[in-house]
């Protein structure tokens, strides 16, 4: 039986991955850029480079309001390995949390390709996506978010766009959609999420890596956070006080035999 891989080929005392033997990427390769180097196959210009960088800095936490969070720390405070707990963030990232971004990607991804298939305007496409979305009561994933009305992230990472010209067509339609969402009587500013889902998207990436650049960056909060909590807290701590209201079937006996 014969395995193939185009990663990594493992020799005696000789490791080449994408190509690249990795003593050479060691100290000359930042970590960010080896990451683009596995998922593309290639290593990043240096703008494309700076761009994974910022992007999974911006991933990297966001404090106690996240389920990945919950969970890490709550199985961590059960006494099992760093590991196992921050496993159980990662295991906690789909759809619903951090999947915002593979979601967005395949929209946008989509909504530029009919762009140019049906011969629209980008303004166009946008209001399309808008009304076929509120028609099929679907959300556009990457819009809004509980906590920021302005969130400072995609501020930095639009203006990191211009200013290494990277923002292309998926940008300019996650712009035209904020757009409008607005003129429709709906503010939802772009979040993080939208704001990685359409540079990952002009920098050529398959929107099925969403999730991917989300948790690759998450993970390093998650690790933060499970570390705090073993240093910092008693295990089996009480995290939150929620009351409970039984709505379960009233107290009954047993049937008699027979």
């Amino acid at each position: 039986m014969e395995w193939k891989t185009g990663i990594t080929k493992v020799e005696p005392n000789n490791l080449v991955t994408k190509g690249y033997r990795q003593e050479d990427l060691i100290a000359n390769v930042s970590y960010s850029s080896v990451v683009y180097l596995l998922l593309k196959g290639e290593l990043p210009s240096k703008e494309h480079g700076r761009m994974m960088d910022a992007i999974l800095t911006a991933c990297v936490d966001h404090g106690i309001t996240s389920p990945s969070w919950l969970a890490s720390r709550t199985v961590a405070s059960c006494d099992v390995p760093l590991s196992t707990a921050v496993a159980a963030g990662v295991l906690a990232i789909g759809d619903a949390h951090g999947g915002a971004i593979e979601k967005g990607a395949k929209i946008l991804q989509y909504g530029i390709k009919r762009m140019h298939d049906e011969n629209k305007s980008m303004n166009e496409i946008a209001a399309i996506l808008v009304k076929e979305s509120k028609e099929q009561h679907k959300r556009i994933p990457g819009f809004g978010h509980r906590v920021h009305t302005s969130d400072p992230r995609t501020k930095k990472l639009f203006s990191l766009t211009d200013e290494m010209k990277i923002a292309s067509e998926h940008v300019e339609l996650s712009k035209c959609i904020e757009k409008n969402f607005e003129k429709n009587g709906k503010k939802l500013p772009i979040n993080v999420d939208g704001a990685v889902a359409a540079i990952i998207s002009d920098m050529g990436f398959d929107y099925r890596l969403g999730k991917a650049f989300f948790f690759i960056g998450r993970i390093a909060g998650l690790t933060a956070q499970v570390y705090e909590e073993i240093t910092r807290e008693k295990p089996m701590r009480k995290m939150f006080d929620i009351e409970c209201k039984y709505d379960g079937p009233v107290e009954r006996d047993l049937p008699e035999e027979g």
